[in-house]
């Protein structure tokens, strides 16, 4: 039998789809489950939105696009950060991806080399770790600490730099923790990538998903030199509930625009066009659904975050930012895994283990809040049961 390339064998997953594989089974022997392992919104994508998408089909945007992306859609892009991030930002660094991923993927095969140093949240996404070990590359931890706030440590995040470090991942509002790194920090870190001639890469997918009117998002890309040296990661997935419609973008440095559009042309050729239409609705127009889910989320969180203060053994931080609450499960006497088994197979409640999101995830669980209030309230006593 033909063997599988040894690389193969440093790709991870993504536990929130393995978890509701498993769950949907219980559900099909008959067993009642709350869904909060998965990382998506719960709410319809906005009318305007879907309209925009049925007319690019009755319109004919039914072929090939461009590998970078329509036109028209790195306008709008290049348009709504403009707006957000203060400064300009054309169109030529623009390239729209089928979601998030791909500009993951195609930042660290574009730039990782055997041996090459990539410094990442953990815990955290865990595609990142997964990609940057499967380009031969050494995944260095920057472990976030519940102390201080699920940031990390600045001096000993200057401590892994090494002449080997080429990228530099960061994600604020962070997943799975809710964290949002301190501008001032957000400084320090700008400051280490230009010192150190290092790449990064800013994951800002919930950049729609603060708590608190005056809360502002703040990208590394504000701070001295780091236009020329930073990719934006965003796309429309969280803030608009598309999930399911893979569609997100980068924000790319002008050295890497073009080597990233022969892997979009190599890989997938180009991101639906149709979909890319629906995307320009999705930033030219209203507004008020993000405002409007915003103020679910934030009832929500503050739901969830006291429910589970009041269980034994748990202690739950606010999260500033996305959709997740973070808990301390270590006084209840149980590993991660255990707790999320647990949880899942007696409680009918799905969630995830923070190892889920790498080693230092291990004494915390995620817990994604996007569902009814009346779900998270019957989760919170089904695991009440179970403790």
């Amino acid at each position: 039998m033909t063997q599988l390339a040894s690389r193969q064998a440093n790709l991870g997953t993504e536990t929130a789809f393995e978890t509701l594989a498993k769950a949907k089974e219980l559900e099909r022997q008959g067993k009642s489950i709350i869904h909060l392992e998965i990382g998506e919104p719960d709410f319809d994508t906005p009318e305007h939105i879907r309209d925009a998408a049925k007319k690019a089909l009755d319109d004919g945007f039914t072929h090939y696009g461009a590998s970078a992306g329509q036109l028209e859609t790195r306008e709008a892009i290049a348009k709504h950060q403009t707006e957000r991030q203060g400064y300009d930002v054309s169109p030529d660094n623009v390239i729209v991806t089928p979601g998030g991923k791909p500009v993951m993927f195609f930042t660290i095969m574009a730039l990782i080399e055997e041996g090459d140093e990539v410094i990442y949240p953990n815990p955290g996404f865990p595609i990142y770790e997964s990609m940057i070990e499967y380009m031969g590359g050494t995944a260095v931890p920057m472990q976030l600490n519940e102390e201080t706030g699920y940031n990390a440590d600045i001096d000993k995040l200057r401590s892994l730099i090494t002449p080997r470090t080429k990228l530099m991942i960061v994600n604020s509002p962070n997943n799975p923790c809710g964290s949002v790194i301190p501008e001032a920090d957000l400084e320090e870190i700008a400051k280490m990538a230009v010192e150190n001639d290092i790449t990064v890469m800013a994951d800002e997918i919930y950049k729609d998903m603060y708590y608190g009117d005056d809360v502002e998002h703040v990208s590394i890309t504000k701070f001295p030199g780091m236009r020329e040296r930073t990719v934006i990661l965003d796309g429309f997935s969280k803030s608009y509930a598309m999930t399911g419609w893979r569609l997100g973008y980068g924000v790319f440095p002008d050295f890497l625009v073009e080597p990233v559009t022969r892997l979009m042309t190599n890989s997938v050729s180009c991101t639906s066009v149709h979909t890319q239409m629906a995307g320009i609705a999705a930033l030219e127009g209203s507004q008020e659904s993000v405002k409007d889910m915003m103020k679910e989320f934030t009832i929500r969180r503050d739901l969830v975050v006291e429910g589970l203060n009041s269980l034994p053994g748990i202690s739950c931080p606010t999260p500033k930012g996305a959709f997740y609450a973070f808990p301390n499960i270590t006084g209840t006497g149980m590993t991660s895994q255990e707790f999320a088994e647990k949880a899942l197979y007696e409680g009918g409640v799905a969630l995830l283990s923070g190892t889920a999101f790498g080693v230092y995830g291990d004494g915390y669980v995620r817990v994604s809040f996007a569902n009814s209030r009346e779900n998270l309230t019957e989760a919170i006593e089904r695991l009440r049961k179970i403790l």
